[in-house]
């Protein structure tokens, strides 16, 4: 099994909807440049006051605001990159069921901007660990390897019927 040190920083509440196999996607305005990374836990968007009205499932957002850390946070989960597609802005309502945002934080988020959906295949790590990492504001780099052992949080014929549900929606 492979080691990796690289990792997306991502809220916190959208690691766990990743982690829970709530959520198969990220959207961005870029494509991504890795293949695989680990999900780092980021706390700072928690501190806005308004932060709950970004998420369709407000209870859940609540819930999953903040990772397990104080200094260093616990990092559970790895993700692979199946697969990019683009559309545009306008029509990125059609995937409002492949994540936990609302559509109004989406749009606000892409601007007029071209949608990057990142299909993801998450796995949740066999020994989660507790890391720090440098800064970096996509990527960064955690403060030692971890090894990518685990299982995928979604079975595999459910995600592949995911993936052909992503890649159909218009």
């Amino acid at each position: 099994m492979s080691e990796i040190t690289k990792c997306l920083n991502e809220w916190n509440a959208t690691l766990e909807a990743l982690g829970q196999g709530k959520q198969t996607i990220l959207i961005r305005k870029y494509r991504t440049t890795l293949n695989e990374f680990l999900l780092y836990p980021t706390v700072s968007y928690a501190n806005k006051e308004d932060i709950l009205d970004s998420f369709q499932d407000k209870e859940f957002a609540k819930n999953n605001l903040l990772p397990n850390g104080d200094d260093a946070y616990e990092v559970k989960y790895y993700a692979t990159v199946e697969e990019v597609i683009e559309k545009p802005s306008t029509r990125i309502g059609s995937f409002n069921k492949f994540h936990i945002w609302t559509r109004d934080h989406v749009k606000d988020y892409l601007g007029r901007k071209e949608a990057k959906i990142w299909i993801l295949r998450v796995y949740k790590l066999d020994k989660p660990q507790m890391l720090k990492r440098n800064m970096g504001m996509r990527y960064a780099n955690v403060d030692k390897p971890v090894k990518l052992e685990g299982k995928p949080v979604i079975p595999d014929v459910e995600f592949n019927k995911l993936k052909e549900d992503i890649l159909n929606t218009k």
